[in-house]
């Protein structure tokens, strides 16, 4: 009987054993399931200053409100760009400011945007119409596949902060959707 007994515990144990191990298995095997695989490196994208030019004929000099908001467009859409998660917004160094796509030759354009990491390229200008109405070209360069994502053209009425904001917000969001996911 002890021989009995003991072979009954040993077995036990061995049950227990495997039970536990099988647990520890099936948690592993759902904690691999749940995470997915390993995230994707983000995507570099760098957002160049964008150009401004006013030809609406106004009295009034506004350049230098103009520039501050042109300049708080670029970084709207950085900071927009940024906080998808999956993105990596890196800055365009050039000899020169603001770095435009028209402010130096497209190849020193290409090759600044390429010095600084940046697989994608969100480049563009903004034109005043008139007191009301502004429009804006926005592009997006894939440069690792060496072609033109988007290029789309954006009207926005106003001449103040909040239309550059809400503008920015629009750009960023059409933006979103044609670039490559991470």
């Amino acid at each position: 009987m002890t021989k009995t007994a003991t072979g009954w515990h040993a077995s036990r144990r061995w049950n227990d054993a495997s039970a536990v191990l099988t647990m520890l298995c099936a948690l592993a095997a759902l904690s691999f399931a749940s995470t997915g695989s390993p995230a994707a490196a983000p995507i570099a994208v760098a957002v160049a200053d964008f150009d401004y030019f006013d030809t609406s004929g106004e009295v009034l000099d506004q350049s230098a409100e103009h520039r501050a908001r042109v300049a708080s467009f670029a970084a709207l859409l950085r900071d927009n760009l940024a906080a998808q998660g999956g993105y990596r917004v890196v800055p365009i160094e050039c000899p020169d400011h603001p770095c435009t796509a028209t402010s130096m030759s497209q190849d020193l354009f290409i090759a600044a945007a390429r010095k600084a990491g940046a697989r994608l390229v969100v480049y563009g200008g903004i034109r005043k119409m008139s007191t009301l109405v502004q429009w804006g070209e926005i592009q997006l360069l894939d440069l690792e596949a060496e072609k033109l994502l988007m290029r789309r053209t954006v009207t926005f009425r106003g001449d103040n902060d909040a239309a550059y904001r809400h503008a920015a917000d629009f750009v960023g969001n059409t933006l979103k959707e044609s670039m490559p996911k991470p």
